[in-house]
């Protein structure tokens, strides 16, 4: 499991240096958006990966890898969003969105560790395209837990959809560059 904890921190800083270039030309307008909305953005990001997985045909060179990444920040903006509320106007510098950041990472990593350990890495022996599925699926999950206006009678919250979404994605991020680095791409 020191591997997975390893790829997982390279995988996180490739999302994390994505996230404070963003934030270095936007700012915090990310801040304006209500939770359906970030929800929506990574349902396009994973229809997309999907569609990128079905089809020959690509009229947009960019790969799986960008996706997800989005997924990732997409999903840590959302977690953000949760704990601080929606706001009129952009309201973090980029230290305290970084630090926000890095809060939400942690959570999420020490719950990826913990499931790790009682699915005996599992994950490993998935797909991408697996991954994948399983994403959209929480994404629909958490669309749905949305329209109840976030009730739930017995299922966890949209918290932690969005925490296994991130998961998700950087167990996908693991398997593509352990693929390039065997194919040589």
């Amino acid at each position: 499991m020191a591997d997975t904890s390893n790829q997982y921190n390279d995988q996180i800083e490739k999302c994390r240096e994505l996230f404070i270039k963003k934030m270095h030309d936007y700012g915090s307008a990310w801040r304006i958006l209500r939770l359906p909305s970030l929800t929506d953005q990574i349902f396009i990001k994973a229809q997309r990966i999907r569609g990128l997985q079905q089809n020959a045909e690509r009229k947009i060179e960019e790969d799986e890898t960008s996706e997800f990444i989005g997924i990732v920040n997409y999903s840590i903006m959302a977690l953000i969003q949760l704990d601080k509320g929606v706001v009129e106007q952009p309201d973090l510098s980029l230290e305290e969105a970084t630090q926000l950041y890095d809060e939400q990472v942690a959570k999420t990593k020490q719950l990826m560790m913990d499931k790790n350990h009682d699915y005996g890495e599992a994950w490993r022996d998935m797909r991408v395209s697996s991954l994948t599925d399983l994403i959209l699926q929480k994404l629909l999950r958490v669309k749905q837990i949305e329209n109840n206006s976030g009730k739930t009678l017995v299922s966890e919250g949209i918290d932690a959809n969005y925490q296994d979404m991130i998961n998700y994605a950087v167990f996908a991020l693991i398997h593509l560059e352990e693929t390039a680095q065997k194919t040589g791409n």
